[in-house]
């Protein structure tokens, strides 16, 4: 199993962040022991002073495929879920500015939160799917697909150019707008069309 991200997929988040738009999707990687256990808190890391939350939409795989047509690329996953890609943000800007790879600062152990699978027929279509996280009981990200740069099917089909796309994997979509830091006894929630999928307290 891989997890496969995508960075920079809402024109919202590249601006906050002051990044400059990519001309195709940025992809990274994360290992699969990066993927926190149900039911387990998250542990700031002890390396990081500034871990961000970024609240993503999660496709998962279900069959094998290499160079997938747009067109058939509904065919190869199976279902949605929220999650949280974590990103050691004052690590991951040392990092750029060398510009050396960022794994270390997206890919430690418990940085990839996986919610609740959700079969795709249970939702009408996936050009609007919604997501929400919420922060101590307020709203700090929303997210819907139709804003996305890059929808799903062109991202399966650019995934497969360049890896082999197997049963299990999982691609986090990107992130909208409204990242921000995370603090011990910060509770997170996350829902997709109104459907609480993850829960998670964040401990020092």
């Amino acid at each position: 199993m891989k997890l496969i991200c995508i960075g920079r997929n809402y024109t919202a988040h590249i601006e906050e962040l002051q990044n400059e738009r990519p001309e195709e999707p940025l992809l990274f990687i994360k290992p699969d022991s990066a993927i926190l256990p149900r039911e387990q808190d998250f542990y700031i890391p002890e390396f990081s002073d500034d871990v961000h939350y970024e609240a993503e939409l999660l496709v998962r795989i279900c069959k094998v495929g290499k160079h997938i047509d747009p067109r058939f690329a509904p065919t190869y996953y199976d279902a949605f879920s929220v999650g949280i890609d974590f990103t050691a943000r004052d690590l991951q800007s040392r990092l750029k500015e060398k510009g050396l790879p960022w794994e270390k600062a997206k890919g430690f152990d418990g940085a990839a939160v996986i919610g609740e699978w959700v079969p795709k027929e249970q939702f009408a279509g996936r050009e609007h799917l919604n997501f929400v996280l919420e922060k101590n009981g307020e709203q700090v990200q929303r997210g819907d697909t139709s804003l996305m740069l890059w929808k799903i099917d062109e991202l399966i089909a650019y995934i497969s150019t360049f890896f082999t796309l197997k049963k299990g994997d999982i691609i986090f979509t990107g992130t909208p707008e409204g990242v921000g830091r995370v603090a011990p006894n910060d509770y997170l929630v996350g829902y997709l069309e109104g459907k609480p999928l993850f829960s998670l307290n964040v401990k020092g």
